[in-house]
């Protein structure tokens, strides 16, 4: 029982970060049509700039918030000045944000070298809690509701405001929207930012539990395309869904068949595309 109890609280965990960085990438690849290959690579980098952040002293929260700003600038720069003058082209834009996942990872590398860095949680989320008898980190429940907590506010966003309103439309069918005086090349610069200010955020919110290192781009980017497609492109419903059901699958499958991790990870999606190809969600709003 112990097993099942721990493992199910490390997938809710998993989920809340898969959650943080499949959202953005989710709204990015609903509006643009293309998949925004370096979403991992920002992660990454959102990592490494809130470990240094905190080690420099900085209050865990305002570290946050200073990385996903930063990284959802960065973001925002990239479409405006690389992939704007890309438009149409979809095979040189995911070219174009392949090459820019290497030359971040990279320049991370030659800032922060190989060696993981890790960092403890906030102080007030240190002390374990007690859960039918079993002792558990706090700070990884606190990581599954704070990320439940963006996904409200994002919902928000989307249903309670005129951006939100301009970003349905463009996910919708974008044609109609440019035809209503919608600036779509706009929503696509403020979509990147808020997508990958979203993808620094988790990276700073995931980095006491996975450490910030190397590779992390690469290990974390395909969970979020899993969720992507299963949950239904565009919909935060459905990522939420989806990033509950990979980080269950992929930590029950990393600990009982670890060598069969990414097997288990993705034939059930094979399976959930073959009976719904356009995801769980694929036919709703966010």
């Amino acid at each position: 029982m112990q097993f099942w109890i721990v493992q199910s609280l490390n997938s809710l965990a998993l989920g809340g970060v898969l959650f943080l960085l499949s959202a953005g990438f989710s709204l990015i690849f609903g509006l643009m049509r293309i998949p925004n290959l370096a979403h991992g690579a920002l992660f990454l980098l959102g990592s490494y700039l809130g470990v240094t952040l905190v080690l420099h002293g900085v209050n865990f929260i305002l570290a946050a918030v200073i990385s996903a700003v930063g990284v959802g600038l960065m973001g925002s720069t990239i479409e405006r000045l690389v992939l704007r003058g890309l438009a149409g082209n979809e095979k040189g834009q995911v070219l174009v944000t392949l090459g820019f996942s290497y030359i971040i990872a990279d320049v991370c590398l030659v800032v922060w070298g190989g060696d993981p860095i890790a960092i403890p949680p906030p102080s007030f989320l240190r002390a374990p809690i007690s859960i039918a008898g079993l002792v558990f980190p706090s700070y990884r429940l606190a990581v599954f509701l704070f990320a439940l907590f963006v996904g409200i506010l994002l919902h928000l966003l989307l249903e309670r405001t005129r951006l939100g309103a301009m970003i349905r439309a463009g996910v919708d069918d974008m044609e109609m929207a440019r035809g209503v005086g919608i600036r779509i090349s706009n929503l696509f610069t403020a979509v990147f930012l808020l997508g990958a200010a979203c993808a620094g955020l988790g990276g700073v919110v995931g980095a006491p539990i996975l450490s910030a290192y190397p590779g992390l781009d690469l290990d974390m980017l395909p969970l979020a395309l899993v969720v992507v497609v299963l949950g239904g492109v565009g919909q935060l419903a459905g990522a939420l869904i989806g990033s509950i059901i990979v980080g269950f699958v992929y930590t029950f499958g990393t600990a009982m068949f670890p060598d069969l991790a990414y097997v288990i990870l993705f034939l059930p999606m094979v399976f959930a595309l073959v009976v719904r190809p356009q995801g769980l969600l694929g036919g709703a709003h966010a």
